[in-house]
């Protein structure tokens, strides 16, 4: 080998080492490849989710986060911040630096906040950006079937008109779907539940599977596994049709109560001034983990389908459904317990 010839091998050596170590140090702290153009996103990525771990907000993030960082390389990171119906944590949200690695997974709890709660410390529409709809499930009636002896919604009438007030129902807080659910439910129905307010929908749920409270007006999603399990009894959903994976649960109509038409559904949010590529990138990789067998069959199996509302289209949703549940609030009285 001439030394022009090992000049020249030295070099390449020394090339494919540097490459070696750029991959290392770009893939060092998770599992995985980074993405190539170093582009969003390059370091960890939070989700604050302002309930307890347990309720149906969790039972979305954590499977949809462990898809994202499968596909992407980087950890995707839940961090729970329950408190006031959800709005601690939509006020945490709100004040975190809009630098692309924090977003906000709220729910319809929010949309009805501004009707249930004179003092904010946020503005949904005004202090963050919508990325896009997670998902969307009917509200399920679910009775404690220990304490509860009604197995259709007729016979839960029935015992609600004979008993009024002594019956109770637990909901993840004060003006979350839950409470309003049941707020709804009363006022189409003429009958009085005492409504107990929790710090979530885990906790209460909990407490419903141990018959410290007789009913909910749950998100199907975070009752699915107790209602097979048979610890606690589904009387009916909210919505005009039965829901996916759940054929044995009648719709409304079906039940007797043909205007109560309740859903729960989850959404992504940034921090107003994250940066337009973050907000892109994210939605990407939402469309991406949508689109895999595995998270279409465990939506199914919570009571939905994969969703598709992006950006402007999902603030719209959202600003219809903040209209929606004002009216909702004023008509039924829904007050802070």
């Amino acid at each position: 080998m001439t030394e022009d010839q090992a000049r020249s091998r030295r070099r390449v050596l020394q090339q494919a080492a540097g490459t070696s170590l750029g991959l290392l140090a770009g893939t060092a702290g998770w599992p995985g490849l980074a993405h190539a153009d170093g582009g969003w996103p390059n370091k960890p990525v939070t989700w604050l989710v302002p309930f307890p771990a347990g309720g149906g907000t969790d039972t979305f993030a954590r499977p949809l986060c462990a898809q994202l960082t499968r596909q992407s390389g980087r950890q995707f990171i839940i961090d729970n911040k329950g408190g006031a119906g959800g709005t601690v944590g939509a006020t945490l949200a709100a004040k975190a630096a809009p630098d692309g690695y924090t977003f906000f997974m709220g729910a319809v709890h929010h949309a009805i906040a501004p009707a249930m709660y004179p003092k904010l410390e946020y503005r949904l529409e005004e202090d963050f950006v919508p990325v896009g709809l997670i998902s969307s499930v009917p509200q399920v009636i679910v009775v404690n079937p220990g304490k509860v002896p009604a197995r259709d919604v007729p016979a839960l009438l029935e015992l609600l008109r004979k008993n009024p007030g002594k019956l109770n129902y637990g909901s993840a807080g004060n003006g979350t779907s839950h409470h309003l659910a049941g707020e709804l439910f009363k006022l189409q129905t003429k009958t009085f539940i005492t409504h107990i307010p929790y710090r979530g929908a885990g906790p209460a749920l909990q407490d419903l599977i141990a018959g410290q409270v007789d009913l909910m007006f749950d998100g199907l999603a975070s009752s699915a596994t107790h209602i097979k399990s048979g610890r606690i009894k589904a009387l009916a959903v909210g919505a005009a049709k039965r829901a996916p994976g759940f054929p044995d649960i009648p719709s409304a109509p079906e039940a007797g109560i043909p205007n109560y038409q309740v859903s729960t559904w989850y959404g992504l949010w940034a921090p107003k001034g994250t940066p337009k590529e973050a907000i892109a990138g994210m939605q990407a990789e939402l469309k991406k983990a949508f689109a895999t067998e595995e998270l279409r069959a465990s939506w199914n199996g919570l009571g939905t389908e994969t969703p598709n509302l992006y950006g402007d289209a999902f603030g719209k949703f959202v600003h219809s459904e903040i209209v929606r549940w004002a009216e909702v609030v004023k008509s039924s009285g829904a007050k802070l317990d």
